[in-house]
């Protein structure tokens, strides 16, 4: 990808916004990207940085908010006639300029990274589809090795100080795209991720000593360890994982024994579909069915990704009605603590909300049908979906269900390409859409799980 060029257009806004956009013009973020869950997003100095995901990586939509902030970037980006377009529309002449853009490894580099952040917010993992989750440890130590190799696009970590106290599950830093970010922190907090995920350090140790199925897979881990500890050296970081990490990039690597990496990241938690006793009320049933699974209305890690994971079931007890909701549980979805709730609408009324509690590996309620709304429907009709409070943007369009489909083919298209030999020529930015180690990580320990 690194050498090509594109025609971009470069216009400024009514409140001195810059957009940067390849063809079509400037309207792509509105018409062509889709939801939130299509579009890969990455916060960078003095702007926002946008994919859509089911497209070929390539150079992204900038929104250009601080000129200043994003000059240390915008050259390397997007090359030097970008940059001098950018700074014509500041001044005001013209308000919008095309001009032939240069595709350079930084933007390969950013578009892995900013799929990558994708992929920790919205991988719709699912033991109801067969889709793998993503081991977040090793996930979270190559978006490191990335963002560590992307820093140009980064300015200084200080003017982050206020995530500092982030506790990880999604209650914190909103995007410019008004979604949560992976782990809730900025894009640029390279020594956070290496010290939240340093777990996996070993795991990848070992993959990378022992024998990887192919060179090129060799090269990857030793590229993505290289940075990590070059990365960890610069921020001051220290402890054993790290120094083991250190001693054993010292060393030649040896030809090795080989691993079996499926073993080597197979989660042990006991995790069984339908493993809890069904939730029975009595009474006589009067309907049931599947209810809607907006992945954009809960932080990811706590429901299946399926889109038949929400399921209902409404019984008369006398002259009562009542609704029971059961929806698959994410595999590493909290016991505790977290107020998940269904929402339950009946004939077009008002929206009623069901408290869940986590059972084995179901999410659990019921609650007393709400009267209201239109009558005469025989039988009832049910809306019936599930969110957090306080993280709910609001249910979208009927044609998401298209859209959460498109990204179940495209998940299972790299999850093909991950369980192939890799094809890499060591550095960071080759093969853009190939996939991470903790996608071919994932593929192995799915033939050691029960999926």
């Amino acid at each position: 990808m690194a050498g090509s060029h594109v025609d971009v257009h470069v216009t400024r806004g009514e409140d001195g916004t810059i957009l940067i956009a390849a063809d079509p013009a400037p309207g792509r973020a509105e018409d062509g990207s889709g939801p939130d869950f299509a579009r890969a997003v990455l916060d960078v100095a003095g702007a926002v940085l946008s994919w859509p995901v089911r497209e070929e990586p390539g150079l992204p939509m900038a929104e250009v908010h601080d000129v200043g902030r994003a000059q240390q970037w915008l050259w390397a980006l997007y090359g030097e006639r970008t940059a001098a377009a950018v700074h014509a529309c500041v001044a005001g002449e013209p308000a919008g300029v095309r001009v032939t853009a240069d595709v350079t490894a930084l933007a390969g580099a950013a578009a892995r990274l900013g799929f990558g952040h994708w992929a920790a917010r919205w991988w719709p993992a699912s033991y109801v589809d067969g889709i793998p989750a993503l081991e977040p440890d090793v996930l979270g130590l190559e978006l490191a090795a990335l963002t560590h190799w992307c820093q140009q696009l980064f300015g200084d970590f200080n003017d982050f100080d206020d995530f500092a106290g982030f506790n990880g599950f999604g209650d914190g830093h909103v995007g410019h795209d008004g979604h949560d970010r992976f782990g809730g922190r900025p894009d640029d907090c390279v020594a956070e991720l290496i010290e939240d995920h340093q777990a996996a350090l070993d795991p990848l140790i070992q993959w990378w000593r022992a024998a990887p199925q192919s060179a090129d897979t060799a090269r990857h881990l030793e590229s993505v360890l290289r940075l990590l500890d070059d990365a960890a050296d610069g921020a001051g970081l220290d402890g054993q994982a790290l120094r083991r990490l250190r001693a054993a990039l010292e060393q030649h690597r040896p030809a090795g024994t080989t691993v079996d990496l499926g073993a080597l990241f197979v989660r042990h938690d006991g995790y069984a579909l339908a493993a809890g006793d069904p939730l029975v009320t009595g009474g006589r049933v009067i309907a049931r069915g599947s209810g809607t699974n907006d992945w954009r209305r809960y932080p990811p890690g706590f429901v299946d990704a399926s889109e038949t994971a929400v399921s209902w079931t409404a019984r008369a007890l006398g002259a009562r009605r009542q609704i029971e909701v059961e929806i698959v549980a994410h595999i590493a979805a909290p016991v505790a603590g977290a107020p998940l709730v269904a929402e339950v609408r009946v004939n077009g009324g008002r929206r009623n909300r069901v408290p869940l509690a986590r059972r084995d590996d179901v999410w659990t309620g019921r609650a007393d049908l709400d009267p209201q709304g239109p009558a005469g429907a025989v039988p009832p009709r049910f809306e019936v979906g599930v969110l957090l409070p306080g993280f709910d943007p609001g249910p979208g369009g009927p044609e998401d269900r298209a859209d959460r489909d498109a990204i179940r083919a495209l998940v299972r298209r790299r999850l093909a390409t991950a369980a192939q030999p890799l094809t890499y020529d060591g550095s960071p930015h080759d093969a853009s859409s190939g996939p991470f180690l903790a996608e071919i990580a994932a593929v192995a320990a799915a033939t050691e799980e029960d999926y």
